[in-house]
């Protein structure tokens, strides 16, 4: 075989891949908001679970984009572990699809059809509002022509006397029908699947040397069955730093499909059988018989969709059971202290695509905003404390409060960092900005705690005067208001802005000014009249400005979450 014949083979998989990745991504920027709300929203139950997966996965042409969003919908707690196990065997069908394009490209010459796609493509992408559209275009076209030339390329391997001898006799070496060499064809599907991290190429591999008849039909489909078990373990490794119900969701993606393999090895060749009945598929014709290509591309096509379609009716109705086995399998991790620091939704291995990213990024953000909002209510129970022992653990909490804040928007924003340097939507790149700034706020809300909790760990340890009973009213009065200010911007990042009266948070942000105002006044009145002295009221208005100040910045969460700025007065 020659090296450029080689290198074609490797050079049309590549384009195959990336077409599959570049029309997958475009989908799901067109149409990933609304697939989320409807993963979220049509999962009542196993039923249609399933169906809202096999839907989803046939738009966005990714049995993988599935999977992993419905893994992060488990690891946001928005939906249990059986409706994810419902999704997730829909989707099993839904990846069909992609097969049955391969299918027709083997079986007619429609990749020429990649070229004048080219052409449209490239016009709808330098236009602004269509280029997402282009993008996909893009795709289709490279998914033609990779699977064209792949075809190509196949059929002049087999021209050549030589390089079909060696690849036809290291495939008769398992060419008897028997257990090992039924693992050695799964264990193969299973390892470049992973190792590619697409099945849609095993699948095409598989169709070229079946077409060629380098490869017989029996070893093909057990080579796809492996592919189906392959490609099951990209979520599992993903997930692996993720909570204990992604985990649990990742490993019963694996366990159907193992179960599903297991019952399709038993009944093979009478599963086999019928469907080169169906399909009109001699099992002793050669690639020399008019017909032949079309026909094995489309009893693999078959079989992949049989196969799914079955295990999933057969195992539909047994998820109570799946839902136990993996819990027994996947214990939960111990529970770390919730004032340690780490990234409950976002890891590395998860961010496949920036639209299910953002998703990610937005949970962890919610996160973020609900420790703010428990900071402070620890820096109000500092203020009266007056036993030192407990006082001093709880400034240390403040303190370690404060550093976590910090570390969480280097994180987040170093994430949002890397989605960004894909290709996106220009709504993914608003969300993108709104989420930075919204980071920037949070952690500056966190300094305004710290600095309360320095200014009244300052005034114990001088061992100065106590506020008056007034001072403690108008401090408590001053926080609960700033406190409501916190509740309403957690409200939001938990609930759907559409929803949400921004007014209220406006309202409590001018009380908190007004009231600001009002203290000031009093304070030099109160010094004045010799109630406490100039030092107690410098460290009492400093809180009571802190607290203000607090208050402009959730103001500031607030709008960037709405994507609206408040009229200047």
């Amino acid at each position: 075989m020659s090296i450029w014949v080689l290198f074609k083979c490797i050079g049309s998989l590549a384009l195959l891949m990336y077409g599959m990745k570049s029309m997958s991504e475009s989908l799901q920027k067109m149409a990933g908001p609304q697939l989320r709300h409807v993963l979220g929203a049509m999962t009542t139950n196993r039923f249609t679970g399933a169906l809202t997966g096999m839907f989803v996965t046939a738009a966005v042409q990714s049995s993988t984009a599935t999977t992993l969003m419905t893994v992060s919908f488990v690891n946001a707690g928005l939906l249990t572990l059986m409706q994810a196990i419902s999704v997730i065997m829909g989707a099993h069908i839904g990846t069909t699809v992609t097969a049955w394009i391969m299918a027709l490209v083997f079986s007619f010459n429609i990749d020429g059809f990649a070229y004048p796609a080219f052409f449209l493509g490239i016009i709808l992408i330098y236009m602004k509002k269509r280029n997402i559209i282009g993008d996909f275009i893009f795709g289709v076209a490279f998914l033609f022509l990779g699977l064209g030339t792949l075809k190509a390329t196949g059929f002049e391997m087999v021209d050549d006397p030589e390089t079909k001898q060696i690849i036809s006799t290291f495939f008769a070496k398992f060419s008897e029908p028997g257990l090992w060499s039924s693992l050695f064809f799964l264990f193969s599907g299973m390892v470049l699947t992973l190792c590619m991290q697409s099945s849609a190429a095993i699948m095409a591999i598989t169709m070229i040397l079946c077409a060629t008849g380098m490869l017989h039909i029996d070893q093909g489909i057990i080579l796809v069955l492996g592919g189906n078990i392959g490609t099951t373990i990209t979520s599992n490794i993903v997930t692996a730093n993720a909570n204990t119900p992604a985990r649990r969701a990742a490993f019963s993606h694996l366990s159907i499909n193992v179960l599903g393999v297991t019952w399709a090895l038993i009944f093979l060749q009478p599963f086999v059988n019928l469907i080169c009945q169906l399909v009109g598929l001699d099992r002793t014709m050669d690639a020399s018989t008019p017909g032949f290509t079309a026909k094995t591309s489309v009893v693999l096509a078959t079989f992949h969709t049989l196969f799914n379609v079955i295990n999933t009716l057969l195992l539909i109705w047994f998820v109570r059971y799946i839902e136990r086995f993996v819990c027994w399998v996947i214990k939960p991790k111990k529970v770390d202290d919730e004032e340690d620091f780490r990234l409950r939704f976002i890891t590395s291995g998860i961010m496949k695509t920036p639209e299910l990213s953002v998703l990610e990024a937005q949970k962890e953000i919610r996160e973020f905003s609900e420790r703010m909002e428990r900071m402070f209510g620890m820096v109000r129970i500092l203020l009266p404390e007056k036993d030192e022992k407990k006082f001093n653990q709880l400034f240390k909490r403040i303190e370690k409060y404060e550093g976590i804040s910090d570390n969480m928007e280097i994180e987040i924003a170093k994430y949002l960092s890397q989605v960004s340097d894909a290709h996106l939507s220009d709504d993914t790149k608003a969300k993108i900005r709104a989420m930075l700034r919204e980071i920037s706020e949070l952690e500056s809300i966190g300094d305004s705690c710290y600095n309360m909790a320095r200014t009244i760990n300052r005034k114990v340890q001088a061992k100065q005067d106590h506020f008056t009973d007034k001072q403690y009213e108008h401090l408590h009065q001053m926080m609960e208001l700033t406190n409501n200010a916190l509740i309403q911007m957690n409200v939001l990042m938990m609930g759907r802005r559409e929803s949400f009266d921004v007014n209220r948070t406006f309202n409590i942000e001018n009380e908190i000014n007004n009231y600001r105002n009002q203290l000031k006044s009093q304070n030099i009145i109160d010094i004045n009249n010799h109630e406490y002295t100039y030092a107690v009221g410098t460290i009492y208005m400093d809180l009571i400005a802190e607290c203000e100040k607090l208050g402009d910045y959730v103001v500031n969460v607030v709008e960037a979450r709405m994507g609206t700025r408040q009229k200047e007065a």
